[in-house]
């Protein structure tokens, strides 16, 4: 399943490319609002999931779709990204919504909801993977960052991925790192 995670990150990727210059005259994608693309720790220990098992950095790819709600001085939007893990430990897919409030200053802060489809082990096999219980997960985002201009920016990133005690076991598993955005 590892390739099949993978693969659709790659396609997915190839797809945001190169619709990149069909929409308008500027040549920006009129269904898309920002990408991002980061390196993060994973199997963080000593936060939400408390211990780790998996070794490796992830790295992570995200769209985050234009269309919005505006709500509490912010806006939600669909989003869809996936995370590769370099030591082949486990690799997800996910979607969901985001809500990002960005203040005039540059700083903004977002948190999400929506859930995660995992290559890794369902049930305790080996000492060095995580027993998720479940293929289909709950993924639940956190990120501050500062935008530099209309579209650049940097942020740090935490998420987690558990089946929230609905299948047995449920180590869960936390990732943290950086991720840069480019906004269209």
């Amino acid at each position: 399943m590892y390739a099949h995670i993978r693969q659709m990150l790659v396609l997915c990727v190839g797809c945001v490319i190169s619709s990149a210059g069909y929409a308008d005259e500027r040549r920006t994608p009129s269904w898309l609002h920002e990408v991002k693309l980061g390196v993060l720790h994973h199997d963080t220990s000593s936060l939400w999931s408390g211990f780790r098992r998996e070794s490796g950095v992830d790295v992570n790819l995200e769209a985050i779709f234009s269309p919005q709600l505006k709500i509490l001085g912010g806006a939600i939007r669909p989003a869809f990204g996936g995370s590769v893990n370099t030591a082949g430990d486990t690799s997800k897919l996910y979607a969901g919504i985001r809500w990002q409030y960005e203040h005039i200053s540059g700083i903004f802060f977002g948190v999400g909801l929506g859930g995660a489809v995992h290559n890794g082990d369902l049930h305790l096999q080996h000492n060095d993977m995580k027993a998720l219980g479940s293929r289909i997960l709950f993924h639940i985002p956190i990120e501050a960052g500062y935008r530099f201009d209309g579209k650049n920016a940097l942020s740090a990133y935490f998420d987690h991925i558990s089946n929230a005690n609905l299948a047995d076991p449920n180590e869960g598993m936390d990732t943290l790192g950086m991720r840069y955005g480019y906004r269209f």
